[in-house]
């Protein structure tokens, strides 16, 4: 069976999500927990997949991987308690054998929370500029990729003590979101108008904004048009998400509506 699983993440202690020699991350600890339950021998043959890639201290709320398994029953059942308590599966599903997780999601949605916000107001109508298809090369380190991507929605919020810039999109380039945080900051501190922002989309330019730090940065939601079973965060996780610093705190209040309802009956079998 493909085997579609929906999971969170805190990104500070992983060097990211893709697999690196000697190195912790999501993608080296998630095959581990798989193969000590011997979901799959080999990830390559079992055609282990994530939907996309995050930095070094980027968080996610709702990531995707996908994997052949003949024991769905088994990874549903145990892979949270295997797995190390900063990841945690949410939800499950059965795709088509075609199904890839990068390739057929059709949409991804980042947010960057400030700590300090300035001027939510003009951070939101700075945050429009954004909106359509634009060469990203100033916001982004483009390498031999096309630097052009299309925004479908782009705003800024005021939640809690956070300014929150919400951004989805059908892609996106290294480092694109933080540096289009860099510059919603300056705006909200007043050191850059909207206007700026648009001359850096219609180049050219000289030189690529900064990225902003990635203690701020969560993969949102990615859109693969599929629904997902719901599952509980296992008793491990609960509890490292409740001792952990403030961006942790918000990702335990963000993971609730990922969680079942507890009144709802168990999780079926497949």
């Amino acid at each position: 069976m493909n085997l579609a699983l929906r999971f969170s993440y805190l990104g500070d202690r992983f060097f990211g999500s893709q697999m690196q020699p000697d190195l912790r991350t999501v993608e080296s600890e998630f095959i581990a927990a798989a193969r000590h339950l011997r979901l799959f021998d080999d990830w390559r043959e079992a055609g282990f997949a994530t939907a996309g890639r995050t930095d070094r201290g980027v968080h996610a709320r709702c990531q995707v991987c996908s994997f052949r398994t003949d024991k769905p029953e088994l990874a549903i059942e145990a892979l949270n308690p295997v797995l190390p308590p900063d990841i945690w599966c949410t939800g499950w599903a059965g795709v088509p054998d075609d199904f890839h997780p990068r390739y057929s999601a059709v949409s991804r949605t980042y947010r960057y929370y400030f700590s300090a916000p300035g001027d939510v107001a003009a951070m939101h109508e700075a945050a429009e500029a954004f909106l359509g298809r634009h060469d990203f090369s100033a916001f982004a380190r483009v390498g031999d990729r096309n630097p052009e991507r299309r925004i479908f929605a782009s705003r800024v919020f005021a939640d809690g003590q956070f300014a929150v810039f919400e951004v989805t999109g059908e892609s996106f380039i290294w480092n694109m979101v933080r540096c289009m945080a860099t510059m919603l900051g300056r705006v909200g501190r007043g050191e850059a108008e909207a206007a700026e922002i648009t001359r850096l989309l219609v180049g050219p330019v000289d030189r690529r904004v900064a990225a902003a730090p990635p203690e701020g940065l969560i993969l949102w939601d990615i859109e693969c048009g599929i629904p997902f079973a719901p599952l509980p965060i296992d008793a491990k996780s609960s509890r490292h998400l409740a001792n952990r610093h403030r961006y942790h705190v918000l990702m335990a209040e963000i993971s609730a509506d990922l969680a079942p309802d507890p009144r709802q009956p168990e999780t079926p079998g497949i």
